[in-house]
């Protein structure tokens, strides 16, 4: 079953962390089966507080989204990821498909 990481910003606080953040999240992508489904485009807040962006990314499973998470070349790209905003971040199951 797919599973999802999805990042949610809330505020910038440093730009230039999230600019080193950038392309090495990106360098940690090889070996890893990801599918972007949504990348910092366009916002409507239906509900709840006023947010800066969002990434979804779906996996096979949770199990390789927790292995891409915690690897070594992700943790690296985090660190600046969280010197450079605030985020919330979260992994969830997706739904069996219905075969229709």
């Amino acid at each position: 079953m797919s599973a999802y990481v999805v990042f949610i910003r809330h505020h910038t606080h440093n730009p230039a962390e999230l600019e080193q953040y950038a392309p090495l999240a990106r360098a940690a992508r090889p070996g890893h089966e990801i599918t972007p489904l949504a990348f910092y485009g366009e916002i409507e807040v239906l509900e709840g507080n006023d947010l800066e962006g969002t990434v979804i990314l779906q996996f096979p499973d949770m199990q390789a989204a927790r292995a891409w998470y915690h690897s070594p070349a992700y943790q690296k790209a985090k660190a600046h990821r969280n010197l450079g905003a605030d985020y919330t971040v979260f992994l969830t199951n997706g739904v069996p498909a219905t075969g229709s």
